[in-house]
């Protein structure tokens, strides 16, 4: 299988996961009218498609590590279970996530959310693998999230309808956050040990958790929905436009390729699943670029929304930059 052997091609890996992290979000509004939980099908089945692409090409070259498929038959049983359970712990944060945006909007949502994963995650992946300079690692983590809030603040200032915080919201927010820093752990445990499964083996078994997670949980969301919208029957799933399908599949993909790629460089020696997750998670400002720049949100917003931000950008770039440092600079 293929793994850097250098810290620059690790780090392009991280950067490249960032993007796909922050950008599969984008098949989604080229759907308009497609329930989430209806995508989601279709999501699921491209994650699983990523997955599979990847272990058959980078995952069967080269010259470290065994190929896909003999990983795939040598691994053991508990490291199979964890990579399980952090796909089925991903999954329920990810649609919770979705539900806290609905209910709370995203000037709450984000700033819970992807604030409690980013430090939940970061600090338990180093706990398990100090690799990186605490200072610079955590300093750049602290940098994200002041990004974080400002991406919230302009968000808010932005939004023209005011929303009720409701103890249901902020609750799934929490919720959402805790678990979504949670899952990296598993994957990381699943990856350990002289003899344990490469990053492609444990990225199919990921998708399979998040896919066995899906068959109830979405079913249940399409039944009874968090944000108290109608039920959805699975008979609109196949009435849907072909074309929303393939996007769907396509945004899974994209995810499954950001998520192998930083499973990938996370195995890199000097860089550990703390920075790569971290780096992984500044997939927020790129979801917020593409917002700005290509979908206009902000086109009509307030000055002082569009000033936060250029704050925003700014301690995010400050923030990354302070954590891709991290395992190069002395501790």
């Amino acid at each position: 299988m293929f793994q850097p052997e250098t810290y620059q091609i690790a780090l392009l890996f991280m950067i490249a996961s960032m993007l796909c992290w922050g950008s599969w979000a984008n098949t989604m509004k080229l759907c308009p009218g497609y329930r989430f939980q209806l995508f989601y099908w279709d999501y699921v089945l491209g994650l699983v498609a990523g997955a599979l692409l990847w272990g058959f090409t980078l995952g069967s070259i080269g010259n470290l590590g065994r190929p896909f498929l003999s990983d795939i038959l040598h691994a053991d049983s508990s490291q199979i279970f964890f990579a399980l359970v952090g796909g089925v712990i991903f999954n329920v944060a990810n649609l919770l996530l979705v539900a806290a945006i609905e209910i709370a909007g995203l000037a709450v949502a984000f700033p819970v959310g992807i604030g409690l994963a980013l430090i939940v995650g970061a600090v338990s992946n180093y706990v398990l693998s100090p690799n990186g300079n605490p200072l610079l690692l955590f300093g750049g983590i602290a940098l994200v999230l002041v990004a974080v809030v400002f991406d919230a603040i302009a968000y808010r200032l932005r939004e023209t309808e005011k929303r009720s915080l409701t103890t249901r919201g902020v609750v799934i927010c929490v919720a959402a956050g805790l678990l979504m820093g949670s899952f990296y752990p598993f994957v990381s445990k699943a990856m350990s040990g002289d003899v344990a499964p490469g990053p492609y083996a444990v990225a199919l078994f990921f998708v399979i958790g998040v896919a066995l997670c899906a068959l109830p949980f979405n079913y249940l969301l399409m039944r009874k929905s968090l944000d108290g919208s109608p039920r959805i029957a699975m008979s609109e799933y196949w009435q849907a436009r072909g074309a929303w399908h393939v996007w769907g599949v396509i945004g899974g993909i994209i995810w499954c390729t950001g998520a192998v790629l930083n499973f990938v460089a996370s195995r890199a020696h000097i860089v550990g699943p703390a920075v790569s997750y971290s780096i992984g998670q500044g997939a927020t400002m790129i979801s917020a670029a593409w917002g700005v720049f290509i979908w206009r949100e902000f086109a009509d917003a307030p000055r002082q929304s569009k000033r936060f931000l250029v704050w925003m950008f700014i301690f995010f770039l400050c923030g990354l930059s302070a954590i891709a440092l991290a395992p190069i600079v002395g501790k």
